[in-house]
C-alpha cells in the first residue's frame, strides 16, 4: 500500500515539475538571460523625450514661411548642418536620397527634409542634386535643444528619422552602414500602418 502511495506521489511530482517547467524557464530567460544583439541598427529614441519645438523654417530657394509638419502623415528623414556643405555633407544627403529609393513601392511613404542653420546657401547644382527634398532654413537655438546629441557631438553629426506624427524615433551618426539603415526602416514601414 505504501509504494502505490509512494509512487501516486511520484507521479504527482513529475506532473507538477513538467507544467512548472515551462513558466520558471520562461521567468529565467527575462530576468537573467538577456539577449546581446538587437534589431535595430540607429540608436532607438524616446519620442516622450524630444516633443517637437515650434520653429521659425523657411525655405532656402524663395524663403517662403515653411514647417516640418508640412510633411506631418510621413516618415521623414531629417539632415541639419551648421556649416557649408563639404564632401561627407553631400554623402549623407546622396545616402538618405538612395535609401528612400531603396524603400521601392513604400518610397512615397517617407519625405526628406535638410535643415540649414546658418546663412550658408547651397549652390544650383547642390540643390538640383537633392531634387524633391525639403531644403530649409532653421534657427539653431531650438533646434539644439531638440534633437539628442552625444556629449560634446553637434547635431550636423547625425541624422534622424521621424514618424509620421512627428515624433523623433531613430538617429544615425553621418556615415553610418546603408545596408543597414536601409533594414531598420524596412522594419519601420512594415511594422508601421501609418504614414
Amino acid at each position: 500500500m505504501k509504494s502505490a502511495t509512494s509512487r501516486s506521489r511520484w507521479t504527482l511530482f513529475l506532473v507538477i515539475a513538467v507544467c512548472a517547467a515551462p513558466v520558471i524557464l520562461s521567468y529565467l530567460s527575462y530576468y537573467w538571460i538577456k539577449p546581446e544583439g538587437r534589431t535595430n541598427y540607429g540608436t532607438l529614441l524616446d519620442p516622450r523625450l524630444f516633443p517637437m519645438p515650434a520653429m521659425m523654417l523657411s525655405r532656402v530657394e524663395n524663403s517662403a514661411p515653411a514647417e516640418i509638419q508640412d510633411t506631418n502623415g510621413k516618415w521623414r528623414m531629417l539632415m541639419v548642418t551648421d556649416a557649408p556643405c563639404t564632401q561627407q555633407c553631400e554623402a549623407t544627403l546622396y545616402q538618405i536620397r538612395q535609401l528612400r529609393l531603396m524603400q521601392g513601392k513604400e518610397q512615397s511613404r517617407i519625405e526628406r527634409i535638410w535643415l540649414i542653420t546658418d546663412q550658408y546657401q547651397p549652390p544650383v547644382a547642390q540643390l538640383q542634386a537633392v531634387t524633391g527634398m525639403h531644403v530649409l532654413r532653421a534657427d539653431a537655438t531650438p533646434l539644439n535643444k531638440w534633437l539628442p546629441v552625444e556629449q560634446g557631438k553637434a547635431p550636423a553629426m547625425y541624422w534622424y528619422l521621424l514618424d509620421p506624427l512627428g515624433n523623433l524615433v531613430m538617429r544615425y551618426p553621418v556615415g553610418s552602414d546603408t545596408v543597414k539603415i536601409k533594414k531598420d526602416i524596412s522594419k519601420l514601414l512594415k511594422a508601421s500602418g501609418i504614414g
